[in-house]
């Protein structure tokens, strides 16, 4: 790809799903470099220089001199200011025009950032890979997981979308909770019988071109993963 197009370092997610849709609305191409979780790729000195805290996913901009973003949430944010610059508002909110519906739009993504990405990220881990079953720990995640769900679920109830009057726009709140919801199951949350109006929501997300891509540019088979 040409040397002007994003690198993102990551193995998909919500980043990607948002490229997709940029991509989509203005032609923005990317190019894509999986990490090697598994092996520990991230703790590699090179990643390191990308970012510091050895995490995924990561955007280098050559557009800009190379300038690197860290933090998904913070991708998101970056790669929105983008879209208010070539008039697509169909991803984010303008904080000039639309003030109220940018405030609403960063609330849900810290929402999703700050509590149900580590609590989620807490709960699969000791779901998944501890050692031994902690009762006390799988209670303390699985059920927080579950207890942020309902608030998600209540925020959703008489909407399409977490963000925007009437029953809300598709935008950057949805993508960055989308990726952490769908992988419930990891999580120990085992179906969405309690939270009919995520699983709508989760449903309308699916059937967006953009986020099918978006889920499959690491590989179709992994993309259970954010």
């Amino acid at each position: 790809m040409p040397s002007s197009d994003p690198l993102l370092l990551s193995i998909g997610g919500k980043v990607s799903i948002l490229l997709e849709e940029l991509k989509d609305a203005y032609g923005l191409e990317y190019a894509f470099r999986n990490i090697d979780i598994r092996n520990n790729e991230q703790k590699e000195p090179w990643f390191l220089k990308i970012n510091p805290n050895g995490r995924i996913p990561a955007l280098v901009d050559p557009s800009r001199d190379g300038f690197i973003v860290f933090e998904s949430a913070a991708i998101v944010l970056y790669l929105a200011q983008a879209s208010i610059a070539f008039k697509v508002t169909t991803s984010s909110y303008d904080p000039i025009t639309e003030p109220d519906s940018y405030s609403e739009q960063l609330q849900w993504i810290f929402f999703t950032h700050g509590g149900i990405g580590p609590m989620q990220g807490q709960a699969g881990h000791f779901y998944r890979f501890a050692p031994e079953q902690i009762p006390y720990a799988l209670d303390r995640y699985v059920n927080e997981v579950k207890r942020l769900y309902s608030v998600l679920n209540e925020r959703l109830s008489g909407r399409e979308y977490l963000v925007g009057p009437g029953k809300g726009r598709y935008g950057l709140a949805d993508i960055n909770a989308f990726p952490w919801v769908r992988a419930h199951r990891w999580a120990g949350v085992e179906n969405l019988n309690d939270y009919p109006h995520i699983q709508a929501w989760l449903d309308r997300i699916y059937e967006r071109p953009q986020a099918k891509r978006g889920l499959d540019v690491p590989d179709p088979h992994t993309s259970e993963h954010d």
